[in-house]
C-alpha cells in the first residue's frame, strides 16, 4: 500500500530569500529535534548555472505508540523510545530561472515506514528576480514577488513484507495456486489483539500514522522557514546568525557568547570607531 499527499503553498517573499533560509533554516524555534546538519556534497555546474546539495540531518526521533502497539516486541530495541534518525536531503538550486528541486528521505526503519518528501520552489512566472547586493536586498527589493511551493509526500509501509512473500513462496510451493482471497493468503503479523489483522491492514494503519504526523510536521517546517525570513528580513544574514546561535544555546544549552560571535562584535564595535 502507498499513501500519498500533496500541498500547495505561498511565502510572500522572493525566491533568492526563500532558497537561502532553506539551507538556514536549522536550528529554529520550531526545529528544536534537529540535533545537527552536515554537508556531504555540493557541487556547482557552470554550464547549467545549478547548485547541487547533499545534507544529512541528525534529529530526535520516536515511534508513535499507535505505531508500537502493533509492532512486535523487541523489534526495535531500545530506539523505539527517544532515539535517533538521520534523514537524506539532495536539493539543486537553479537561481538564473528562479527554481529549487528538494528531496528528503528517512535511512531509519524503512521497513516499517518509508517517507520520501519532495518539494518544488519556484518564482511566479510574472515575477522578476532581482540579484542583489545585501542580503536583505533580496527581501525589501522584491517585497511583492513571493515563492510558490508544491510538497509531495510518498509513504509506503513494507512491514511484514518479508514474511508475506516467504510464506506465500512455501504454500506455491507445496500447492497449486488456487482462487483463493487475498484475506487467506495474507499471514498475520503478531499474535494476540492484532492477529486477525491482514499484512496490508497493518500497512494502512501504519502509513494513516505517518500521514498525520507529516501533516503536522509541514506545518511546523513552514513556521520555522517563516521565523528565519523575518530574521532575514529585519537583520539580514546577521540576524539570521544571530538568531540560530539563540535557538542552539535554549535547544542545547550551548554558549551564545562563541568566537565567531566576539568576533564579529569586536569587527563592528572597531568599524563603529572608524566611521565616527
Amino acid at each position: 500500500m502507498v499513501k500519498f499527499y500533496e500541498s500547495f503553498f505561498n511565502y510572500d517573499y522572493p525566491f533568492p530569500a526563500v532558497s537561502l533560509a532553506y539551507f538556514l533554516r536549522y536550528p529554529n524555534p520550531y526545529a528544536t529535534h534537529v540535533l545537527s546538519t552536515d554537508v556531504i556534497d555540493r557541487t556547482f555546474d557552470p554550464s547549467t548555472q545549478r547548485l547541487h546539495t547533499t545534507r544529512l540531518h541528525l534529529k530526535r526521533s520516536k515511534i508513535p505508540p499507535t505505531v508500537l502497539k502493533l509492532l512486535p516486541k523487541g523489534i526495535l530495541g531500545a530506539s523505539s523510545d527517544g532515539g535517533q534518525s538521520y534523514i537524506l536531503e539532495k536539493s539543486v538550486v537553479d537561481v538564473r530561472e528562479g527554481w529549487m528541486k528538494t528531496e528528503t528521505r528517512n535511512l531509519e526503519w524503512t521497513g516499517i515506514l518509508s517517507i520520501i518528501e519532495k518539494q518544488y520552489y519556484r518564482r511566479p512566472s510574472d515575477g522578476m528576480a532581482t540579484p542583489g547586493s545585501s542580503t536583505r536586498d533580496l527581501v525589501e527589493k522584491t517585497k511583492k514577488e513571493g515563492t510558490d511551493v508544491t510538497t509531495t509526500v510518498t509513504l509506503l509501509s513494507r512491514f511484514g513484507q518479508a514474511k508475506l512473500l516467504k510464506k506465500r513462496g512455501e504454500t506455491t510451493a507445496i500447492h497449486p495456486i488456487s482462487s483463493t482471497s487475498s484475506e487467506e493468503e495474507e499471514a498475520p503479523v503478531r499474535k494476540g489483539i492484532f492477529s486477525s489483522w491482514s499484512t496490508s491492514s497493518l500497512q494502512r494503519t501504519i502509513e494513516a500514522v505517518g500521514l498525520r504526523r507529516t501533516r503536522e510536521a509541514l506545518a511546523k517546517s513552514k513556521d520555522g522557514m517563516t521565523v528565519v525570513l523575518e530574521r532575514l528580513r529585519h537583520g539580514g544574514l546577521v540576524q539570521v546568525l544571530e538568531g540560530m546561535q539563540e535557538d542552539s544555546h535554549r535547544t542545547f544549552g550551548q554558549d551564545p557568547n562563541l568566537p565567531w560571535k566576539r568576533a564579529w562584535r569586536q569587527g563592528k564595535d572597531s568599524g563603529s570607531e572608524d566611521s565616527s
